[in-house]
């Protein structure tokens, strides 16, 4: 279940731009990338989801055609796509890219994947489907409340540290003690430990609060004025489901709410604002769990070509191995 040391030492050869949702990744990976003389991979895992546009915010055609991107757009929407099929498909990507004499710059929020390039992944069995309908269906009829309970008693590693409210993955963690007896904290011990910062390039796009959450609501606005109810009902009359996965984007999830006369427009686009703000925070703590990442403190307003000139300067002097 562990990844050959080459592909981990694979990818520390890579750059990566991370930081919460809003924070302003974009503009100064196409500095960076420019500076570099590098490809783009995405490192969003909704970004791969044809179709799911706006809610993304994807480099739109005319940054494409810039800088080369790869990972976006390679999966529909009612697909699911594993943490392990996104690293299987980066690590192909990050050899193809080398071999042209480019380098490569990873951009995107996604601190899942992110730890599973640089420290591996434990993949574990494969999904137990009846298992997991049990679940929904309790939560259904009891509420969710007995999930982290459950979790507590037989992996109370994995209880402090998940959120109560993260069913996804204390689902996955009962599901793999279900199967093999043990806690998934036991199998992914293994993975807990990273490279301190300067041995890497990860860099961290960080604002204060306030000043991410102006970012947000600015991020969210424009999600509506540029037409998020629109994509969301094609989305839904092309495939009258867009899967488990893609649904729960933020916006997504709301907007179908909304299309199915749950909510009105204005609790709508709060809702998404408050979702946004949670994923936001949700970001930040994994990034500040993860000693590889170099977190960069900005000011509300920065230059995204002087931050690119920074990180290049700095980025250069690493030396990975």
């Amino acid at each position: 279940m562990n990844q050959p040391p080459s592909d981990i030492q694979l990818a520390l050869k890579c750059w990566f731009l991370t930081g919460a949702t809003a924070s302003g990744k974009t503009k100064v990976s196409l500095e960076l990338a420019r500076i570099l003389d590098a490809e783009i991979i995405s490192l969003d895992s909704m970004a791969i989801y044809r179709g799911m546009d706006i809610g993304t915010a994807k480099p739109d055609s005319a940054q494409r055609s810039a800088v080369p991107h790869h990972l976006i757009d390679i999966v529909d929407p009612p697909e699911s796509f594993s943490v392990s099929e996104y690293r299987d498909s980066a690590l192909s990507k990050i050899r193809e890219i080398h071999e042209s004499g480019k380098q490569v710059l990873f951009v995107g929020g996604t601190a899942l994947y992110l730890k599973a390039l640089l420290r591996g992944l434990f993949e574990g069995p494969p999904a137990d489907w009846d298992f997991r309908k049990e679940i929904e269906q309790e939560i259904e009829n009891s509420g969710a409340e007995f999930l982290h309970q459950r979790l507590a008693m037989i992996d109370p590693v994995s209880a402090h540290k998940l959120h109560e409210n993260d069913h996804r993955r204390i689902i996955r963690a009962l599901e793999v003690y279900k199967q093999t007896g043990k806690p998934i904290s036991h199998w992914q011990m293994q993975f807990d430990e990273g490279r301190q910062a300067d041995q890497c390039r990860v860099f961290t796009i960080r604002h204060d609060r306030p000043v991410l959450h102006q970012r947000i609501e600015a991020r969210v606005e424009a999600m509506f004025s540029e037409g998020l109810v629109d994509e969301v009902r094609g989305l839904l009359e092309r495939w009258s489901d867009i899967g488990k996965t893609a649904s729960q984007a933020v916006g997504y999830r709301e907007v179908i709410d909304f299309l199915s006369d749950k909510m009105t427009m204005e609790e709508t686009v709060e809702r998404v604002r408050v979702r946004t703000r949670k994923f936001a925070r949700h970001q930040e703590t994994w990034f500040r769990g993860m000693s590889e990442c170099r977190i960069l403190d900005l000011e509300s307003e920065f230059d995204p070509s002087e931050l690119a000139q920074e990180i290049a300067s700095v980025g250069f002097g690493v030396t990975t191995s």
